[in-house]
């Protein structure tokens, strides 16, 4: 079978190729891309018999690609979404796979591809726009009003911080942390997607995998090449906050409200 690898983390696309190559011998790695149009570019060109592809790529989300070239091949998502695309995933009869990839995910994946290896493709086109419009719906700021405070641990204590007094979250290293607007950081137990789902939409905006943004703590935003945005937050982030490309429509409307 000839394998096709897209994902724009370099080292999430090694490790890939490398666990495919020593465990599945009948896997050929033939092409490894990073972006939607690299990947087209290649498929033009190229048909391999499986896609690894990840969901959000360096230059958009990876369903532009199968609006762009037709797709034969078995198709496994590689994605560090989860409970909402894992369902999503499901119901489109699509294989997925959570990021980081769990061995036994990926032996599972491999095995359904061989056992319908004489089955007709699904239809694509009808599916990536259900599986776009059920992951757009996921995304999307609960439309119930946020709590009122979150409950955080500093040493050996607990610590109360009132939602109205937090500038952003954001993860790093595997932890997830709560920016106030006074400077101080907490870690939170919380992932930012159970985070997201306790927050107004009207005064937070998840930008990115790994940060949610309060209205109040947005200072400057620099349009950056490749047509991500910039954000210069109010107290200064230990990071490079970002709007990642798929968002950034939604983050201005979201911002002009």
């Amino acid at each position: 079978m000839k394998v096709l690898i897209i994902e724009d983390e370099q080292m999430a696309q090694a490790t890939l190729a490398r666990t495919l190559t020593r465990n599945y011998p009948e896997m050929e790695i033939v092409g490894m891309t990073s972006s939607v149009q690299e990947s087209v570019d290649w498929l033009k060109q190229n048909q391999p018999d499986v896609i690894f592809m990840d969901v959000e790529l360096s230059d958009g989300i990876c369903f532009e690609i199968f609006r762009q070239v037709e797709i034969k091949a078995d198709v496994i998502m590689t994605t560090a979404y989860d409970n909402y695309a894992v369902k999503a995933f499901e119901q489109g009869s699509i294989d997925y796979l959570l990021k980081p990839i769990d061995p036994e995910a990926l032996q599972r994946a491999v095995s359904r591809i061989r056992s319908r290896a004489n089955e007709a493709q699904p239809d694509w086109s009808s599916l990536v726009n259900s599986l776009q419009q059920q992951i757009q719906a996921a995304q999307a700021p609960s439309l119930t009003p946020g709590k009122e405070r979150f409950i955080v641990k500093f040493n050996d204590k607990i610590v109360p911080v009132k939602t109205s007094e937090i500038a952003y979250f954001y993860s790093e290293d595997k932890n997830n942390f709560l920016m106030t607007s006074g400077g101080n950081c907490y870690v939170v137990d919380a992932s930012l997607d159970d985070i997201a789902v306790d927050l107004d939409p009207a005064k937070f905006f998840k930008i990115s995998r790994s940060c949610i943004v309060s209205m109040t703590a947005i200072g400057t935003i620099t349009k950056q090449l490749g047509g991500r945005l910039k954000i210069d937050a109010i107290p200064a982030a230990p990071f490079e906050m970002t709007v990642s490309r798929s968002r950034c429509d939604e983050f201005l409307d979201w911002l002009s409200k």
